[in-house]
């Protein structure tokens, strides 16, 4: 039981800015359960930013309030999957040989800045004109339950960091623990069609860098959250599965 508060806490530690719960140890024992509990804590920011939607609406034009909601979603997540977002982006203006060097340089690339700039745009654009927040909370979920089946089904490129102790630890009883109640929360929203939407970004994305690298990083694992979030937000506000 400890293990698991642990790693849920460590869960909170990797994903948010939120100021409770910090663990910055990756003990062994405890980094399967946080990836376990991945999904979740996209529920909870999702909530968060709906909940502040909630309060601001009635006081604020719509698109205000979007542009908001934006910039809070990037503060709560400390841009960590944007980073990677963003290095990903850098190593695919490369040779394959040299992509995973230029990932792991501190140092934003050109290319990485102007399309992650353009990906801001785009996700801002959105969040500006949507309306569906109430579906915020199954958005953040997906994308990081995305993550969480690239962990456990995919391989791992990269030799070190969190990924290698999350990609070893991580077992079949703790993904379908994962699967499971992201499954459950999906059919509370009864939105089964954007939970497939999904699982077919997840596997565009898997099949180009399980042939470009032959498998995922901690980047990836980023890129692919940002990717989810965007898709499944235009998903809804071109009123598919609505």
């Amino acid at each position: 039981m400890r293990n698991i508060f642990k790693g849920f806490a460590l869960a909170v530690s990797m994903l948010t800015t939120i100021p409770f719960f910090k663990i910055h140890d990756f003990n062994k024992g405890i980094n399967g359960y946080a990836v376990m509990f991945y999904p979740l804590i996209g529920f909870i920011l999702g909530a968060v930013l709906w909940g502040v939607y909630l309060l601001l609406a009635p006081y604020a034009p719509s698109l205000h309030v979007g542009i908001i909601i934006f910039v809070l979603w990037v503060l709560l997540t400390g841009a960590l999957h944007l980073d990677g977002f963003s290095d990903t982006v850098d190593g695919l203006y490369v040779k394959k040989e040299r992509a995973l060097e230029v990932m792991k340089d501190s140092h934003v690339g050109g290319m990485g800045m102007i399309m992650s700039v353009t990906f801001l745009i785009a996700k801002a654009s959105s969040l500006a004109h949507f309306e569906l927040f109430y579906l915020l909370p199954l958005i953040l979920l997906l994308s990081r339950l995305n993550t969480v089946l690239a962990i456990y089904f995919y391989p791992y490129i990269s030799q070190r960091g969190m990924g290698t102790l999350a990609k070893e630890e991580f077992t079949k009883l703790q993904m379908f623990i994962a699967l499971f109640y992201s499954f459950l929360i999906v059919l509370a929203y009864n939105k089964l069609l954007l939970f497939v939407s999904a699982l077919l970004v997840l596997f565009v994305i898997k099949s180009f860098f399980i042939k470009r690298y032959g498998g995922f990083s901690g980047d990836i694992y980023g890129f692919t959250i940002e990717v989810t979030e965007l898709i499944l937000l235009n998903i809804l506000l071109f009123g598919f599965f609505t």
